[in-house]
């Protein structure tokens, strides 16, 4: 029996050698490596992109050595005196989800968990990793979300651009302005709206039920239109909006993320913007605009553009 054991294991070696020189002949008379079966495949189609998997939710209360991070970001939460845009701020509660997206936590702003992961992104931008939230951290993350942002980055360097023909801008459709507004974008920047739309409503049901959420108050606005409104109403948001507005350049967007009781739906007033950044809508995006396309104008949870196409 052992006999015939191993005079089919020399069988095999031979044969198995005789395979690999057949290879190698054939490799060294066509120059080319034999050609693997061909795979069956179908239509190209572009999928749509997936949501973002979250992270496993730690345990955000035992993040050992961070208790004392935790407490002071507990602390300057509500009562923090700051002004991260010009304009003074009691306390950071607005900037929370925009924050935990940055840093990847789900963790609440007041636990050891929340600052270990700060800490990790403080470490990960080269800031002295305290895990404590800081005006001048802040300063460090809202230049991040802003460098996203083309018309900013063109701004810095003094260039205004310049409107795109109106002709070639798309209008949208009635139930796509908020309460039937007519509004018009440039056709990517819309064709990656109503994609980012259809999908925060479909893995957001509590989106879905409320017909106004992401509806459009406001798209393009002509420079002579702005300007036109700023001496008419005194509306010029510091004259920005009258000299040189991003909604000039067709890919910027106003939507409707939810109002405040006693608000309206593009007021820059703190409880405002407080009540927005705690709604489904807002949370949807700051965690998946990108997904599509859209960067968020941090100061104004509302105002969203499109990264898709050249200002």
């Amino acid at each position: 029996m052992r006999i015939k054991v191993s005079e089919a294991l020399r069988f095999l070696g031979a044969l198995a050698a005789a395979v690999v020189l057949l290879v190698l002949l054939v490799w060294r008379v066509t120059g080319e490596e034999p050609e693997a079966p061909p795979r069956r495949t179908g239509p190209a189609v572009a999928a749509a992109p997936a949501p973002l998997t979250p992270p496993a939710a730690p345990d955000c209360g035992l993040a050992r050595g961070w208790e004392r991070a935790a407490q002071q970001n507990a602390r300057s939460l509500k009562t923090l005196q700051w002004a991260p845009f010009r304009r003074p701020e009691t306390g950071w509660e607005i900037y929370v989800p925009l924050i935990q997206t940055t840093i990847r936590t789900p963790c609440a702003p007041d636990t050891p968990g929340f600052a270990a992961a700060f800490a990790a992104w403080q470490g990960d931008q080269r800031i002295f990793p305290n895990g404590v939230m800081s005006p001048e951290a802040f300063q460090h993350l809202k230049g991040l979300a802003q460098e996203k942002r083309a018309f900013v980055r063109l701004s810095s360097r003094g260039v205004c651009p310049s409107p795109p023909p109106e002709a070639r801008l798309t209008a949208g459709r009635p139930a796509e302005g908020y309460g039937g507004k007519h509004v018009e974008l440039r056709p990517g920047a819309f064709a990656a709206y109503r994609a980012m739309v259809d999908a925060a409503k479909a893995e957001v049901p509590e989106i879905a039920r409320d017909q106004r959420n992401l509806t459009i108050f406001s798209a393009y606005r002509s420079p002579a239109y702005d300007a036109a409104r700023c001496a008419r109403d005194g509306n010029c948001n510091g004259i920005v909006r009258a000299r040189c507005s991003p909604h000039r350049t067709g890919l910027a967007m106003d939507l409707y993320v939810g109002q405040a009781p006693g608000y309206g739906p593009d007021s820059t007033a703190d409880p405002n913007r407080l009540h927005m950044t705690r709604t489904p809508a807002y949370r949807w995006l700051v965690a998946n605009a990108h997904r599509f396309g859209f960067v968020n104008y941090p100061f104004e949870p509302w105002h969203w553009e499109w990264t898709g196409e050249t200002p």
